[in-house]
């Protein structure tokens, strides 16, 4: 990983730059070893070919390896047999077994697994399965960690795959609403309003809007096309390499009304299950609280749960870091459900519920929004088609009348 820091050396001048790391307290100690007192020392992004062309590893295929090396594991192999186990059934898969071959040739070198896994150039993995394997490596609970991520991603991959299954029939309908409308104003319209002005008649004003708006579409509409392209492209590069892009995004998505609910149960649902999952894998509660804020996706909530964190680690709770840390506001329920747990010891158990909790409450909320999604379209679509029909009859009536 890749951080970069501002601080001073050992002259008191200003200095900045970056450092690898393998984690914030690594990076911290090369820096001081380097006479370097940093103010400031945040993980970046590192811009390269290698980490651009790197795809992070499907939550089905990450799902898969974790449930396959486990089972393995608890059945005495090492881990390097199981690695070549696994290269062996998955020989058709090309890029899956070019990953399992770099982790076989590290493993085979003498690294760990969480090495291996962490300098593989094939695939991007989340970080807070890397540092979970790291836990689990040195307190010898590699087969009880490996299994419990296998059942989270497991569990996220089915989410995904319901709400694309529920996202296709609107998507379709929408596709096929703007490719109609389309074709309407960029070939019929202008085909029937030139009837109408070889009559020099003059046309009503939303027939000549309709117009307009089919003369700009068919003279302009590769630009059209091209430039929503490359909006599109631009968009999701700023968004994956500019961090305060990501901030300025995240921080208004969790602001609209309906979105920004979803979201928030989408996260602290999966920070709820990976923290439940740590505790109960043995880990100390610091730790798991470190290793389950890097699960967080919108950078508001994360920025809001790394303050916090740091608090945790002095001593204090995590619900009254959270409550003192200034941010996003965090759901009520949550922040209940959290001090109850840590007042109780029973904050695996809670945490466990509260994300299944959430996850329910969001399959019932987008159930209804798909549900008002699909009248919503239709009668856009009928708006639509109803203003070409309008601005081509118009002329036709205004032509009748005048030869009563």
């Amino acid at each position: 990983m890749l951080f970069k820091y501002k601080g001073f050396d050992k002259t008191g001048k200003k200095v900045k730059g970056t450092v690898n790391a393998n984690s914030k307290e690594e990076a911290g100690q090369k820096l001081r070893t380097q006479n370097i007192y940093y103010e400031s020392l945040s993980k970046t992004k590192e811009f390269s070919l290698e980490a651009f062309s790197k795809r992070q590893m499907p939550g089905e295929l990450l799902s898969t390896f974790s449930k396959e090396l486990s089972s393995y594991l608890n059945s005495g192999m090492t881990i390097l047999t199981a690695i070549k186990l696994l290269e062996n059934q998955h020989d058709g898969e090309k890029k899956y077994v070019s990953f399992l071959n770099s982790l076989k040739t590290m493993i085979d070198e003498g690294k760990s697994l969480y090495v291996a896994l962490q300098t593989q150039k094939v695939f991007a993995l989340p970080d807070f399965f890397l540092q979970s394997l790291n836990v689990a490596g040195q307190s010898g609970k590699m087969v009880e960690v490996l299994t419990n991520m296998g059942t989270f991603f497991s569990a996220q991959n089915k989410v995904k795959k319901q709400v694309k299954g529920a996202m296709t029939y609107p998507a379709i309908i929408f596709t096929v609403a703007i490719g109609m409308t389309s074709f309407l104003i960029a070939f019929v319209v202008p085909k029937i309003t030139e009837i109408f002005e070889d009559t020099g008649q003059e046309l009503p004003p939303i027939t000549q809007f309709v117009l307009s708006i089919s003369d700009f579409l068919t003279t302009y509409y590769m630009a059209i096309i091209i430039g929503f392209i490359l909006f599109i492209l631009f968009f999701k590069l700023s968004y994956a390499k500019l961090n305060t892009f990501h901030r300025i995004i995240d921080s208004m998505l969790l602001k609209t009304p309906v979105l920004g609910t979803l979201i928030q149960n989408h996260e602290l649902g999966r920070f709820s299950y990976i923290l439940s999952l740590m505790l109960g894998s043995g880990v100390a509660y610091a730790q798991a609280v470190q290793l389950a804020k890097t699960t967080f996706a919108n950078y508001g909530l994360k920025d809001l749960f790394e303050k916090a964190s740091i608090k945790v680690l002095e001593g204090n709770k995590l619900s009254n870091s959270l409550q003192l840390a200034k941010g996003v506001k965090v759901k009520r329920n949550f922040m209940q459900s959290l001090a109850l747990g840590e007042e109780s010891s029973e904050v695996a158990q809670i945490l466990n519920n509260i994300s299944h909790l959430y996850a329910e409450e969001n399959e019932d909320k987008l159930k209804l929004l798909l549900g008002l999604l699909e009248p919503f379209m239709m009668l856009f679509i009928g708006v639509v088609v109803g203003v070409i029909v309008s601005a081509m009859l118009l002329p036709i009536f205004t032509m009748t009348q005048g030869l009563q």
